[in-house]
């Protein structure tokens, strides 16, 4: 039943990771590196979760899997426009 949630959780992860390199392509860093986040954000919340509530929620360990991903992908978004830098004072 582990095993089922783990590839439930890489597979989800797999496929926020592709729909954000897809939508925000120019807002983020290389493919490679976005698919492996997305990936181990809902590796790591799928553990999280079914560390905290046990082996029976497998829809509540795939939430976990869900929000823990979105929030690494966020992680490596770049903002859209050009930053302007402010000199210091002297």
């Amino acid at each position: 039943m582990m095993l089922i949630e783990a590839l439930g959780s890489a597979l989800l992860g797999l496929v926020l990771a592709g729909a954000a390199v897809h939508r925000l392509s120019h807002r983020l860093p290389v493919r490679s590196l976005v698919l492996a986040t997305g990936v181990a954000g809902a590796l790591f919340g799928a553990f999280v979760t079914h560390s905290a509530l046990g082996s029976g929620n497998i829809l509540l360990n795939l939430i976990g899997a869900t929000i823990v991903s979105v929030a690494s992908l966020s992680l490596l978004l770049r903002p859209a426009g050009r930053l302007r830098r402010r000199s210091a004072p002297a």
